[in-house]
């Protein structure tokens, strides 16, 4: 049973929109709508919009959209269910879970037990007899076995089945480990456990619940396949949504994140006192892990290993993370050390230091621009100069390139005046090569697939006529009824705009209101979002039943063009049975 209209109704008038998004987006005031920086993507201009009217929200940059509901689910990576549950916990509202469909989070909540119970087998295993191998590799590497039992480290043993004989023996079914990916499927069908003889890392979300793991393999195990065995996506876990050790570091990062590259380093710098470390997790970084950062902290620092993976790490991090308000700086470990080689070494107080010393991001690019420059030669500096120049003329900021001009102007004994010239030039040839490509674009321009409705370009007449139906409808409920009748859902012929339109009858013939809390159950973000772009369109605004009639027109008669193109390659007799049947029915009703 879903949960009653009134419920959900009740939900959204005590949490109003405005004041949901409040603590995330910086909205403000343009005539009746509002707007502000999209907090799904990195922007500079404005373009999501907030519709006060009808408590819906539309990103013009990314598409996403949809209503309170929609927002705390994506801004808090939650489900429908889960959203509706936190907003009514947020608003004294007590719902009686035993009487709506909640099979999803009762997998959930199996999945989450699944995992702990894992936790708990793994650590057990590292801490009994026979797991020494792993727990002597942990304290080899410097870690106490306070530290080890604060991250509830673990080992898998060399076994198929030990963890799933183990997790049996507590209850749960094949089925559902095989849902948390704590278990594996041969091609022969046999089921096996997923980590074996790997010292194990679990990954605990912010609410404290273990969402995932990561498998190291040992050292010289050639056949262990890989370093590293990480839990794939499951209906609780997403990597690009998540950070190893942020379950840790929300309680001491205010102020700032240290954002380094493995697991490892992340344990050795919180046993030395740097509490506020995080890793992504097994992927490059994401706008998502970006996204997360933002709640907790005001600056980020880079420490990311120093080989020619973990640079180009550093360079995606910080193009990620240049929108998000955040100040970034960057550290560079000396002599190509990863962060735990060089607190094991050095120290917390010269590791303190080298964070203190810690550069600004335009700074690292230039001073990693000069690694295999020989600038003592006038060919060198000339060499180096051209690519600082290039680096300025990428930064918008006119007070931080006039800062750094005056810097490498007195180092290298080069006329300001000149350097300037050199930037504005490369600058003025970046802006030329742009309008080149965007008149190119409006020449020739190059077909963008549509990813919401992917056969909107193969039925561009049909796909708008379905869409003006979907807009006058979600404005105008009264005329669903009269659609209906007129207009059966198989008539709609782009897969999307049958499915949205299927549900829109549903709704109706089950005596429901149609509006975002209930669709978004079945649609995803940017589906949602497509719908909430076609509501807060003029469409419908005038004369709303002719436009709805003209586009059932159009439909039929798209129908009949697209009966008619089928029956090119049909037998003559069933040809001319169906043209009969197109002909009938164009004679029916005005339709």
């Amino acid at each position: 049973m879903a949960i009653p209209e009134e419920v959900i109704n009740e939900i959204k008038y005590r949490n109003d929109i405005e004041t949901v998004m409040a603590p995330y987006v910086d909205l403000k005031r343009r005539g009746k709508n509002l707007v502000g920086l999209c907090p799904f993507h990195n922007e500079k201009t404005p373009s999501f919009t907030v519709y006060p009217e009808n408590g819906s929200f539309y990103c013009f940059g990314c598409g996403v959209g949809g209503d309170v509901f929609t927002f705390t689910g994506l801004i808090e990576n939650l489900d429908y269910i889960d959203s509706v549950r936190l907003l009514a916990e947020k608003s004294g509202i007590v719902l009686d879970e035993n009487k709506y469909d909640n099979s999803m989070q009762k997998l959930k909540n199996t999945i989450y037990d699944i995992n702990r119970e894992t936790a708990r087998f793994f650590h057990s295993y590292l801490m009994s007899e026979g797991g020494k191998w792993a727990l002597d590799y942990l304290v080899g590497r410097g870690l106490s076995v306070s530290t080890i039992k604060h991250f509830g480290l673990g080992a898998a043993p060399d076994s198929w089945d030990a963890l799933i004989n183990h997790l049996k023996s507590k209850g749960f079914s094949i089925a559902d480990m095989y849902q948390a990916n704590v278990i594996g499927k041969s091609s022969s069908g046999k089921y096996y456990d997923r980590f074996r003889r790997r010292v194990m890392f679990p990954i605990i979300n912010v609410r404290g619940n273990v969402v995932a793991f990561s498998g190291r393999a040992m050292p010289g195990d050639d056949k262990a396949g890989g370093k590293y065995v990480n839990t794939a996506d499951t209906p609780v876990y997403k990597k690009s949504d998540n950070l190893f050790g942020m379950n840790f570091a929300k309680k001491d990062c205010a102020e700032r994140i240290i954002l380094v590259e493995g697991n490892m380093d992340v344990v050795s710098l919180h046993q030395a006192g740097f509490s506020n470390t995080v890793a992504a997790l097994g992927t490059a970084f994401t706008p998502e892990q970006a996204k997360l950062l933002t709640k907790y902290t005001k600056e980020i620092v880079l420490m990311l290993d120093a080989d020619a993976a973990g640079q180009k790490a550093m360079k995606r991090a910080g193009e990620i993370l240049k929108n998000t308000g955040l100040k970034v700086r960057v550290v560079l470990v000396p002599d190509g050390k990863d962060p735990d080689e060089y607190i094991k070494k050095n120290g917390a107080a010269r590791f303190s230091a080298l964070l203190d010393g810690a550069v600004s991001e335009i700074e690292y690019k230039l001073l990693t621009a000069a690694a295999d420059i020989n600038t003592e030669s006038d060919d060198g500096r000339l060499k180096y100069l051209s690519a600082a120049a290039e680096i300025l003329a990428d930064t918008p900021d006119v007070i931080t390139r006039d800062i750094y001009i005056g810097r490498l102007s007195d180092k290298y004994g080069v006329s300001r005046t000149a350097l300037e010239s050199k930037i504005k030039d490369i600058r003025k040839g970046k802006i030329k090569e742009k309008e080149k490509k965007e008149f190119r674009e409006i020449v020739n321009p190059t077909y963008k697939r549509d990813e919401v409705n992917p056969e909107k370009r193969q039925f561009p007449k049909a796909a708008a006529a379905e869409e003006s139906i979907i807009a006058i409808l979600l404005k105008h409920q009264d005329l669903i009824g009269f659609t209906a009748d007129n207009l059966p859902s198989d008539k709609m012929i782009t897969s999307l705009n049958k499915r949205i339109y299927s549900l829109i009858l549903e709704a109706f013939f089950d005596g429901r209101d149609f509006d975002f809390s209930y669709i978004s159950q079945f649609l995803s973000a940017a589906e949602t979002g497509y719908l909430v772009s076609l509501q807060n369109s003029s469409t419908g605004d005038k004369n709303a039943k002719a436009e709805l009639g003209d586009c059932i027109k159009i439909l039929n008669s798209e129908n009949d063009a697209k009966s008619l193109n089928g029956a090119k390659n049909m037998p003559t007799e069933e040809w001319a049975d169906n043209l009969a049947n197109i002909i009938k029915n164009k004679t029916k009703g005005n339709f």
